[in-house]
């Protein structure tokens, strides 16, 4: 009995030496990954790694990790003719990631994430200067915000000889298109009873956002509107997380 209580105790320390060796391996290759993505990516931020599945060193004797989720905060992506937009909250998860010794390379074989772009960030992409709609009539995007049941609520400021200046609002849904997110306004407005041709509105409230050049080669996948913002989801296959 004696020493299969020492066996035993031998057992659970061994054991224990395993689980202290693992997790240390495991918080030392998110890091590297961590940093690896910051480089590769131009990241003004360290983002946020976490390696799943135990045990963690089997997993790099296979050369493959289960599942990885990465977290980035104001990643800034492509938004056409040179400019950037904001994306706040991108998280990732990531599986079947193979991977170099070193982790300098570390590729996943699917991925699945999502992301928030605040009104704020969006209303860059609506005509919030003047335009002409008709003779002496101007309009504008002036807000974008929730309008409830997936849709945006975007305000629009007209500016006439006979009313003055008038802000009203209309719902619109919006989509994904390939790289490119689309407000279109459901129902148009009548700016104030004025007798104004459907696509001269349209071309105030309705509007196209590229998004490009996101993390890994990740892409858009869906859209919906929500209380702080647009929430996309995005997904990719061959996935780089470094190299």
């Amino acid at each position: 009995m004696r020493a299969l209580r020492i066996l035993l105790i031998l057992v659970v320390i061994l054991g224990g030496l395993f689980v202290a060796a693992d997790r240390l391996a495991v918080n030392f290759a998110e890091g590297e990954v961590a940093d690896r993505l910051r480089t590769s990516e131009g990241l003004s931020t360290t983002p946020e790694v976490s390696i799943h599945g135990f045990p963690f060193l089997t997993q790099v004797a296979g050369g493959t990790l289960d599942e990885v989720e990465v977290g980035i905060q104001g990643y800034e992506a492509a938004a056409g003719d040179g400019e950037r937009i904001r994306i706040d909250d991108l998280s990732a998860t990531m599986r079947g990631v193979e991977f170099s010794g070193d982790f300098g390379s570390a590729t996943a074989a699917s991925a699945t994430g999502t992301a928030t772009i605040a009104y704020a960030e969006l209303l860059k992409a609506a005509k919030s200067e003047p335009t002409q709609v008709a003779p002496g009539i101007t309009a504008r995007v002036v807000s974008l915000s929730d309008g409830g049941n997936g849709k945006i609520e975007v305000g629009v400021e007209v500016e006439a000889p006979v009313i003055g200046t008038e802000r009203m609002s209309v719902l619109s849904t919006v989509a994904v298109e390939g790289d490119t997110v689309e407000v279109r306004t459901d129902s148009l407005p009548e700016l104030a009873g004025l007798d104004i041709a459907e696509d001269s509105v349209r071309e105030i409230t309705d509007f196209r956002q590229a998004i490009d050049d996101l993390p890994g080669g990740v892409a858009l996948d869906r859209v919906q509107a929500a209380r702080d913002g647009v929430e996309i989801s995005v997904k990719g296959s061959g996935v780089r997380l470094a190299g």
